[in-house]
């Protein structure tokens, strides 16, 4: 398992009433499920329409479950922004 730190932005960042936390996980999948746990509600729809960076590559269509998730490592949270 790595730790490691999720960064959310815009309204991700808005509905996990946080700009970033830790996370303990291997895979993405498992780093999403636990922040799905810790902010249900509005991030739990927000994640469905994000795209995911890791560690400054982008996840694109890769399966979450097949994502491996680095010790001291970034997951940044980027939904949908206007215009963009």
């Amino acid at each position: 398992m790595a730790a490691g730190t999720i960064r959310y932005w815009a309204a991700a960042k808005a509905a996990a009433g946080t700009a970033e936390e830790p996370y303990a996980a291997t895979t993405l999948a498992e780093a999403l499920d636990a922040a799905r746990r810790r902010h249900p509600g509005e991030l739990v729809r927000v994640l469905t329409r994000c795209s995911f960076l890791v560690d400054g590559d982008p996840v694109g269509t890769r399966r979450h479950e097949t994502v491996r998730l680095a010790e001291g490592g970034t997951v940044e949270v980027l939904p949908p922004f206007a215009g963009g």
